[in-house]
């Protein structure tokens, strides 16, 4: 497993992180914990037996069909076992010298004892309290039940759902995306952090550098599709679909099909890269049949001059490769080769891979009639220039991203360390 960065360990200040939901983000989050070894110990709760004991859930936990068995992950396929001093009276164990403690009780944030176990950062990892605006005593749960309960700081990792549009947003909520917006955190007022989604964090990525280049009044507009693996919300085979659905897709087998769905990708980007809700942009996501490496495929209409550099594939890939070298974090990654998804699974650190090899650009010539747009008269268009012809250029870029662990799971256990790093001062 590669490097985490350079954080100053949290362990010897007894730093104990809590996560809600052991799903695939819950658990992977557990995984990039273990590997960092930044908190002194981990509390996760699942809210509910599984299995018949507690061995059980070590099982679930060290063995996962996409990244394969957590101690050949983590150093290598000669390693062994690293889960030891499994105690099913106490929930305890431990992980790679860890101690990780499961509770199995509460499923609503507000009754899981965080304080009684020292947990001041909780990662809310279940997809299911992602609103805001619901009060911690609300009877099916809120995301602030966890604040409630003791934590100081939650990090969700999904964008903010709000179904009331009319409900105004609270001023203790920001969403954050590490390398982009990061610097707007507020520790002394924000309570709770979205962590956006795995395809919003690439995409802003993919964006930033072509906005620091051209600036947002060359763009004219932008719109992406996301080709993504599938993701635990999908059926196994095809169900009849529940009363008032109206999204019939949603119940079709993930395992033999290419689904049409929706991605709110394009209104988070709009949170953490404000300059993109001036620019006209549409997102669009399809599913397809594997367990992660996904895709986003950009399409930038944009504005030409012809006192610059012309906007071609050789300039497009220049702007991601000093971007990739600015960001020393490795947020961003250019390549030449030619990949398929398989490719970048468990590729840690990237939120973005640059696949150069497939950038594509047009340039037309779009004739403007002046004399329409200004509105003028017959006798008037005597006086008015030779209407000009402007250089718009579309660019296609393909950006690569291991939506589970290497990329998403990583940001989030970045943002995660940023945070408490300053709880834990």
């Amino acid at each position: 497993m590669a490097a985490k960065g350079k954080q100053k360990s949290l362990s010897d200040k007894h730093a104990v992180l809590g996560i809600n939901g052991l799903g695939r983000i819950g658990k992977l989050t557990l995984w990039d914990h273990i590997a960092r070894k930044y908190f002194s110990g981990i509390v996760v709760n699942i809210g509910r037996r599984a299995g018949t004991k507690l061995e059980d859930v070590a099982h679930y936990i060290e063995k996962d069909s996409t990244y394969g068995m957590l101690h050949h992950f983590l150093y290598g396929y000669a390693a062994e076992r690293i889960i030891t001093d499994i105690d099913e009276h106490s929930g305890t164990m431990k992980i790679d010298g860890v101690p990780v403690t499961i509770l199995r009780e509460s499923r609503n944030p507000r009754n899981i004892p965080w304080k009684e176990h020292g947990v001041k950062v909780v990662v809310e990892a279940t997809g299911k309290f992602t609103n805001p605006t619901v009060p911690f005593d609300a009877a099916e749960g809120s995301v602030r039940g966890h604040l409630e309960a003791g934590a100081e700081k939650v990090i969700i990792s999904a964008p903010f759902k709000v179904k009331d549009k009319n409900i105004p947003m609270p001023t203790d909520i920001i969403t954050i995306v590490m390398g982009i917006n990061e610097e707007e955190y507020d520790h002394a007022k924000h309570q709770i952090i979205s962590g956006a989604s795995c395809t919003t964090t690439c995409l802003a990525h993919m964006v930033k550098p072509l906005l620091d280049y051209f600036g947002p009044e060359k763009i004219i507009s932008a719109s992406m599709d996301t080709i993504h693996a599938c993701t635990g919300t999908q059926e196994v085979l095809d169900r009849l679909p529940k009363a008032g659905a109206t999204d019939l897709r949603k119940t079709r087998s993930v395992m033999n099909n290419i689904i049409l769905t929706t991605t709110g990708a394009a209104k988070t980007l709009g949170l953490v890269i404000p300059a993109m809700n001036k620019i006209g942009f549409m997102a669009e996501s399809v599913r397809i049949p594997v367990t992660t490496g996904s895709l986003i495929i950009l399409v930038i209409t944009l504005r030409d001059e012809i006192d610059r550099p012309p906007v071609n594939a050789a300039l497009i890939n220049s702007i991601y490769k000093e971007a990739a070298k600015r960001e020393k974090r490795g947020y961003i990654r250019y390549t030449d080769e030619q990949n398929v998804s398989s490719d970048i699974i468990g590729i840690i650190g990237p939120a973005a891979i640059i696949e150069g090899h497939e950038t594509h650009t047009r340039t037309a010539y779009v004739t403007l009639d002046i004399g329409k747009m200004l509105n003028l008269p017959a006798e008037a268009l005597s006086t008015v220039p030779a209407d000009p012809e402007i250089p718009i250029t579309n660019a296609v870029i393909y950006g690569w991203y291991d939506n589970e662990l290497g990329s998403y799971t990583h940001m989030l256990g970045d943002l995660t360390l940023k945070i408490a790093s300053m709880v834990y001062q």
